[in-house]
């Protein structure tokens, strides 16, 4: 009978064998080697990206907070010249106070009564004066309740007095400063 030695093939067959698992190893190593380094160089871009955009907001934020700071010290300058302007307006508001009081204060006073003095403080007239009599006192002191820009007239003092060879008779009172009826609102000029 023959026989046939089988062994150098089957040693061959095997290397082969071992040679592909190594190939097939080494090819799965370098797939998988490969598909890291894609998913590095990915991951990578992307937080490069994420770092521009992060760069890109943090400017538009410090831009910005510039406006913002422009704007809060627009605000300021805007409550200044408001708070002007309501001053300017009260102003223009008292302007012409004063002198209706004066002019009514004119009108009550009679060819027989003379003004002494006359004072403000704190919103409390003192007038001081001289009447022929006391009816041309009370007569003064009618007509200074019955105006709008006086209120509670009160006669503290009177007394008669001698004069130049008349008997005259002195007085003092005083009031409070009202309020007038609100008027129609100034108009600049243009």
């Amino acid at each position: 009978m023959i026989r046939i030695n089988l062994l150098p093939v089957r040693d061959l067959q095997k290397k082969e064998r071992i040679r592909d698992q190594l190939l097939i190893t080494a090819l799965a190593l370098v797939i998988v080697l490969l598909g890291c380094g894609g998913l590095y160089a990915f991951t990578m871009m992307k937080i490069n990206s994420e770092k521009t955009a992060i760069e890109t907001t943090e400017k538009e934020i410090r831009s910005l907070q510039k406006t913002l700071g422009k704007i809060a010290e627009f605000k300021k300058l805007q409550k200044e010249l408001e708070g002007k302007l309501n001053v300017l307006q009260k102003l223009k508001e008292n302007k012409s106070g004063p002198a209706r009081m004066l002019d009514e204060l004119s009108t009550a006073v009679n060819d027989k009564l003379w003004l002494i003095s006359f004072a403000e403080s704190n919103g409390v007239i003192n007038i001081e004066g001289v009447g022929l009599n006391e009816q041309s006192v009370a007569s003064f002191l009618q007509r200074l309740e019955a105006s709008p820009y006086y209120q509670n007239v009160e006669l503290s003092v009177t007394e008669q007095s001698s004069g130049r060879g008349m008997k005259l008779q002195k007085f003092k009172a005083s009031c409070r400063i009202q309020e007038p009826p609100a008027t129609l609102p100034l108009s600049s000029s243009k």
